[in-house]
């Protein structure tokens, strides 16, 4: 499952210690899968055995996590922490192997999701949409631990808050992606111009031509990582999952992925055999210090604070 290191403007974990948090994850991430797969295996056993004891009072938590940041020691919550409290989670695990999976899946997704949006004491408000988000959750479930993904993040550019598009971080480059869908039966007409074209039967709609915005997170993206003199590809992309996109010409240095040769695309990424890359893990601190972050301290921070 790809790493959510960067949703828009919320405050991420991943901000705190880039270096730390990714290969983190993905260790934690395989011992919570062995032992929920244990589990699911011999639903009889003493599940006391399997899940170690965690501090369970506010009191405690809190103490825990200022004792160690007195300590200049950066805390790395573990995913067994997050999902503290389902107690009943383990009595509905589903029957078979596949499902269990997905279920396991979700569960990270939500975890993820909590990590792109909260520290240990600070915390955004996140709109409900992105829960739902069917794009971001296909992002994060469909690639590897070793991909990061910034979810329109919004950077400061010369004082400016500016959105970018997708970013997909690999151990080999950084792609740049713009998603653009609409129904299956329609087809989209790329061109040079403004805008493209989509076709239904006789009807044609204009929509803006992505690689306006593609050009422009690219020179965003260019710019910050030549400021920090980090060389690797930037590469710009084009997807539509359920349309074929056609034009006279490639676009020019602007990978095109319509419905047709998007199962390629992916299996290539998914594909890729390497380990979490030096460069990849300065790439992701660098654009992390130059995104936007908005959160606030949580309410338990303000309250002790209040009663001291």
């Amino acid at each position: 499952m790809a790493q959510l290191i960067k949703l828009q403007d919320y405050i991420s974990r991943y901000e705190w210690d880039t270096y730390r948090y990714p290969t983190q994850y993905i260790r934690q991430k395989k011992d919570q899968w062995e032992r929920l797969y244990q589990i699911w295996q011999q639903p009889e056993m003493d599940r006391e055995k399997v899940d170690e004891p965690v501090e369970t009072s506010k009191e405690g938590i809190l103490q825990r996590w200022k004792k160690r940041i007195r300590r200049k020691d950066i805390y790395v919550e573990s995913i067994e922490s997050e999902n503290h409290g389902k107690e009943d989670a383990y009595e509905s695990l589903p029957s078979s192997e596949k499902d269990l999976k997905h279920y396991f899946l979700d569960q990270l997704f939500d975890i993820q999701m909590k990590w792109a949006t909260s520290t240990v004491s600070r915390v955004s408000v996140v709109e409900s949409k992105f829960y739902h988000d069917e794009l971001l959750r296909f992002l994060l479930q469909r690639f590897p631990d070793t991909y990061f993904v910034m979810y329109m993040p919004v950077f400061e550019i010369k004082q400016a808050p500016v959105e970018s598009d997708i970013l997909l971080i690999s151990p080999l480059d950084v792609e740049i992606i713009h998603f653009l869908e609409v129904e299956k039966e329609a087809v989209i007409m790329a061109g040079e111009e403004r805008t493209w074209t989509v076709t239904r039967g006789e009807d044609n709609e204009r929509v803006i031509n992505p690689l306006i915005s593609l050009k422009r997170s690219e020179k965003w993206i260019q710019g910050i990582l030549q400021l920090h003199n980090i060389d690797i590809p930037v590469k710009k992309t084009v997807i539509s999952r359920t349309n074929r996109i056609l034009y006279a010409t490639a676009p020019y240095q602007t990978k095109v992925v319509d419905r047709v040769a998007f199962e390629g695309w992916l299996n290539e990424k998914r594909n890729l055999s390497s380990p979490l890359k030096k460069t990849q893990l300065h790439v992701a601190e660098c654009l992390l210090k130059q995104s936007i972050s908005n959160s606030i301290r949580r309410p338990e921070w303000e309250a002790e604070n209040t009663e001291s």
